[in-house]
């Protein structure tokens, strides 16, 4: 789903009714209906809801929830922030709709704070919606909105945000500034503009919901875009009946080393429960017992090793034989920073023909010899954090936190692959700088493993789909965060380990099959 700015939102609502027809009324008319939904359907039990309206079109978008409310039988609370004779075009149209004589249940409306009772009666209620400010405005917030904001932050009742929380700057990629009302939910409209995805603006659920724009009308110069279900719903569906393993592909994990033999059986099972035919792991031969031991389902094959128990150059002479026929290579778990092992590393990269998922210590491997990693050849994946990511390209780590879009984009285009940049919204870019973010996972993620888990479940990806590479790295990288959010949901942020996330896979992927059908989309 693309992510466009708040004047590329502007212009795909301009020819949606210029050029496609639909009226602008009946864009907020369905802007509206989808958040008087949205609050009808997460707080059934309520039987009070207060809106506060600014007199813009977000304020118009809030006239017509406040009228669906009502209209579903709910008490209806309304607070506008200007005098009436301040509002123009489709704001002013939905405010002439609202209720004028008494009804039951009633139906309020405040003006400004004139009245002294209005805002214990409005700020009071069970729920409240902020329609004060969209995503056209720009801070700061002053006056009397600064001072509503400030209410419904002192408000003990959960909010629901329209289009974005007011005070909002909708196109910062960071921490906002100034005055920016809390939020529990918010429902915007079309596609998500850059700080619905960077910005932390709330804990709940962010919900997209199409209002009547064509995909043709969507356009953004950002090249960016979010991973949602319905991009990647085709490549985890039913299987059909006279399926065999074989279809499926056969994942080779390298790694492993003495005390580090888990990280390659991580990966090697997760590739398993990503959906892989077969997985075989290659290790140094002293480590394969315990790399067998974890899972009955893992083939291994012993590699020659060095006197410290790490794969040794000479595991070369072998190499070959063991890699026929694995369609692909996922290397560097476990696998240590050995200087002979680092050369077995590069020698396997730079010669295979076979896809490569490169991680950890694989990509530790290039420090200093970035230059030599080249993906134009066959798909080469990189999955570093930003550490990894730092010894690459010779920055510093707070360089790359910095401006982590441009730095995996121009990491991708430069050496022809696909860059997965980890992290808080980790980062998806692909060879001609397009990005893709992903909102999936949490701070319990913070623990060893997840990468080795990540790897496992990107290289069982791509055995499964290899015409459709970059898209089973984009399912991939969303089905690791979300098994991430079940294991959470589970166990909670601190007692989360890396083998929950595989433990929850098969979750994640039914959860991706139903949001893709749902009627909006969720992040």
């Amino acid at each position: 789903m693309k992510i466009v700015t708040s004047a590329e939102m502007r212009e795909i609502d301009r020819v949606t009714s210029e050029r496609y027809g639909v009226p602008s009324l009946a864009l907020m008319e369905n802007a509206g209906s989808a958040v008087a939904q949205f609050a009808l359907s997460s707080y059934s039990d309520a039987k009070t809801f207060g809106v506060i309206c600014g007199k813009g079109n977000n304020g118009g978008d809030g006239f017509v929830v406040a009228r669906k409310l009502h209209q579903a039988g709910k008490e209806v609370r309304l607070q506008l922030l200007a005098d009436p004779v301040e509002l123009r075009g489709d704001a002013a149209t939905n405010f002439a709709r609202l209720p004028t004589k008494p009804a039951a249940p009633p139906f309020a409306v405040f003006k400004g704070w004139g009245e002294p009772k209005s805002a214990q009666a409005v700020f009071t209620c069970d729920v409240l919606i902020d329609a004060i400010l969209g995503t056209g405005f720009r801070p700061p917030v002053m006056g009397i909105y600064a001072e509503a904001i400030a209410k419904i932050n002192a408000a003990s009742a959960p909010v629901i945000a329209v289009d974005i929380p007011s005070g909002a700057d909708a196109d910062v990629m960071g921490e906002q500034t100034g005055a920016v009302a809390r939020a529990d939910a918010i429902i915007t409209f079309t596609a998500p503009r850059p700080a619905h995805i960077f910005g932390n603006l709330t804990f709940g659920p962010t919900v997209i919901a199409p209002i009547g724009s064509p995909d043709e009308a969507i356009q953004s110069s950002l090249n960016l875009n979010v991973i949602t279900p319905r991009e990647i719903a085709a490549l985890v569906g039913p299987r059909p009946r006279d399926s065999n393993k074989g279809m499926y592909g056969h994942v080779l994990v390298i790694g492993g080393s003495v005390g580090k033999a888990g990280a390659a059986a991580m990966a090697g099972f997760s590739a398993l429960r990503a959906g892989a035919g077969l997985v075989t792991v290659a290790a140094p031969r002293s480590v394969l017992g315990v790399i067998a031991g974890y899972h009955p389902e893992l083939m291994t094959e012993p590699l020659e090793e060095t006197a410290a128990g790490t794969v040794a150059i000479h595991a070369l002479k072998a190499f070959e034989q063991i890699a026929d026929r694995k369609t692909p290579l996922a290397i560097g778990p476990g696998i240590s920073r050995h200087p002979e092992t680092a050369e077995f590393v590069r020698k396997i990269v730079l010669q295979s023909t076979t896809p490569i998922v490169l991680d950890a210590d694989g990509l530790n491997a290039f420090e200093g010899k970035a230059h030599e990693l080249d993906g134009r050849a066959r798909t080469l994946v990189l999955t570093p954090h930003p550490g990894e990511m730092a010894r690459l390209t010779g920055l510093n780590t707070s360089a790359i936190q910095r401006d982590r879009i441009n730095v995996a984009r121009s990491f991708a285009r430069d050496h022809g692959l696909i860059l997965v940049l980890k992290g808080d919204r980790t980062v998806v870019a692909q060879p001609d700088g397009e990005v893709w973010v992903n909102p999936t996972g949490n701070p319990g993620m913070a623990t060893g493993g997840t990468g080795d888990i990540l790897t496992g479940i990107v290289a069982g990806m791509l055995a499964q789909n290899p015409r459709r590479e970059f898209e089973a790295v984009l399912t991939a990288v969303y089905l690791h965060g979300l098994a991430g959010d079940i294991a959470r949901e589970r166990l909670g942020e601190h007692s989360l380990v890396a083998t929950d996330l595989v433990n929850a896979l098969p979750e994640a992927f039914s959860r991706v099959r139903s949001e893709a059908a749902a009627q909006w989309v969720t992040i």
